[in-house]
């Protein structure tokens, strides 16, 4: 991301300081507790020096980081997300990915096979049926985009924990990812992983997800904004080695919390 061009090698401050306001201003970068509001205040915390475009981005790369430590130290695995009535549904519920509806991919579910790998006992793959016969669950909850908007969904599926434990993944490890067939990757903390409103989503509305949803399955993490809710999910693996994410490898913070 190009936030300004220098006409030399001196950066100029005042721009600069307006381009990183703008940049804390997203959701995505927004620091939890108080703001640390000057520019010096924050190149100190982070250790840079702010000479050149290079260490701009490294500037706000670690203000990212710094904000995904204590949004992580924030975090409480404990308290739950608002939830709602089916009166409060948002009809139609927005259509949102990185590409547009006609674009959606298909899965055939008669064939599908969810892979399971990395820090787990059971690496079977797993059909739709035994996932539906997992223990089952129901919520109804908000979807907060990144973008500004949010949209209030009933979703059906099984505890992710419950599938985790099923799998025997080591729950000491750090992070879940996933690998979708609409080439979407994501990944999450596990303590988000635990939390028991994540849910492994196959139903919507009390029907079959759609495939606009994100069919055969959909992680729904209320305590996440939207971006962290891989859909059409075809592997999920346990590791310690930082997996990244779709758009946290574009500048948007990793632990993305609502």
């Amino acid at each position: 991301m190009k936030l300004f061009k220098p006409s030399s090698s001196t950066v100029d401050r005042e721009s600069l300081s307006i381009d990183v306001h703008r940049e804390l201003d997203i959701p995505s970068r927004r620091l939890f507790g108080k703001r640390i509001i000057t520019l010096g205040g924050l190149a100190m915390l982070t250790g840079c020096s702010l000479t050149d475009e290079k260490s701009v981005e490294t500037f706000l790369s670690r203000v990212s980081r710094m904000n995904d430590s204590v949004q992580g130290w924030l975090f409480d695995p404990n308290r739950l997300a608002p939830t709602y009535t089916e009166a409060q549904i948002t009809r139609p519920f927005p259509f949102n990915a990185f590409y547009g509806i006609d674009d959606v991919p298909h899965v055939d579910g008669s064939d599908f096979r969810l892979k399971v790998s990395g820090l787990v006992q059971d690496r079977k793959d797993w059909t739709l049926a035994d996932l539906y016969a997992l223990p089952k669950a129901e919520q109804i909850t908000r979807h907060i985009c990144v973008e500004g908007w949010s949209a209030i969904g009933r979703w059906g599926g099984t505890p992710f924990s419950e599938f985790l434990k099923r799998v025997g993944a080591d729950t000491s490890a750090k992070y879940v990812g996933f690998k979708c067939a609409d080439d979407y990757y994501e990944s999450i903390d596990m303590p988000t992983a635990l939390h028991s409103q994540t849910l492994l989503t196959f139903t919507y509305d009390g029907q079959q997800l759609p495939a606009k949803y994100g069919y055969p399955m959909k992680l729904r993490i209320p305590t996440k904004l939207g971006y962290k809710n891989p859909k059409h999910i075809m592997e999920i693996f346990v590791t310690n080695t930082f997996p990244g994410g779709y758009w946290v490898d574009q500048g948007y913070n990793w632990f993305g919390g609502s």
